[in-house]
């Protein structure tokens, strides 16, 4: 699954592990992401997307017809 958040547009963020001698790996900083499938009233459908925790929470205040628009507004596929 990819680590991007259809509302939010989060990202993984790239970065170093630093070991105890001071050497330095690449490393990545994932986005919590999950699959989520909420009923859409105005189209009469199920939906699928692919959220961040954080958005999530938005889609709970904001409810999922506005959530949409605004995956809409961004150039997404819903």
């Amino acid at each position: 699954m990819s680590a991007h958040c259809q509302l939010t547009g989060a990202k993984p963020g790239f970065g170093n592990n630093i070991s105890h001698s001071h050497r330095r790996t690449s490393r990545r900083f994932d986005p919590n992401v999950q699959r989520k499938r909420y009923w859409l009233p105005g189209e009469g459908r199920h939906v699928r997307l692919t959220l961040s925790a954080r958005a999530i929470r938005t889609v709970d205040t904001i409810g999922i017809e506005a959530a949409v628009a605004r995956i809409r507004a961004r150039g997404g596929k819903v």
